[in-house]
């Protein structure tokens, strides 16, 4: 780890620690739960700016055949920020996205417990509008994804891509110091997100380290979209 990443990573632990102790730090979690929502149809598959290369295809979607984007929540889990991940099915129109919303707000979840993972898969222009309302989430988030960076690719390993998401779904949750090992670390919503894009060989994606704040992380991704995104 670069001396850059250790400094990002002590600052995110200590910030961790007085949020918890002051206000009930929930890492990637929402603030707010209400009843589960539901997929808008039968494709869903939940499970309990700068132009980047290549340019942009049909409806603003980064050139294929490949292609990748992160959502953001600026607001989410105490402002830390929260994100979740989309990817294209390599020469289709299809992408495949999701998250890890932890929406009972737990800082430790031991693996094969709930911690609210999903995943669907739809057009660009269907993930951009149920991303945008939630449309998947297992509850009532407070705070929506309100901006989403992509970039382009010419390629993408959906295999691997597939096989990292049923992983981060099963492997539970943590931010801070981990009760089995008591060493420090996370499993958290940006861990999930850039494990599925590392997986997929995103290019331009910037190293995640471990405790990495989420708001931090995204401002790093050079030579990707950053837009807004509206409910629709």
């Amino acid at each position: 780890m670069s001396g850059r990443g250790r400094k990002r990573g002590v600052r995110w632990a200590m910030a961790a620690v007085v949020a918890g102790a002051v206000v009930g730090m929930t890492g990637c979690g929402p603030t707010d739960v209400g009843a589960a929502a539901q997929p808008s149809d039968g494709q869903s598959t939940g499970t309990s700016g700068a132009v980047g290369p290549g340019g942009t295809g049909p409806a603003g979607q980064p050139a294929g055949p490949g292609g990748a984007c992160v959502f953001v929540k600026p607001d989410g889990a105490q402002k830390f920020g929260h994100t979740g991940w989309g990817f294209r099915i390599t020469g289709t129109d299809r992408w495949e996205y999701g998250a890890v919303e932890n929406p009972t707000n737990a800082l430790y979840t031991p693996p094969g417990g709930y911690i609210g993972a999903w995943h669907a898969e739809g057009t660009y222009a269907r993930m951009l509008s149920e991303m945008s309302r939630d449309a998947d989430y297992p509850g009532k988030p407070t705070h929506p994804y309100s901006r989403y960076r992509c970039t382009s690719s010419s390629a993408g390993d959906v295999a691997s891509a597939r096989a990292m998401i049923r992983t981060v779904e099963s492997r539970g949750f943590l931010v801070g110091i981990d009760p089995k090992t008591g060493d420090l670390g996370s499993r958290d919503c940006l861990d999930a997100t850039y494990d599925v894009l590392k997986a997929y060989r995103t290019r331009h994606l910037t190293p995640a380290y471990r405790t990495e704040i989420p708001n931090v992380w995204v401002e790093t991704l050079v030579l990707w979209t950053d837009k807004t995104l509206k409910p629709h």
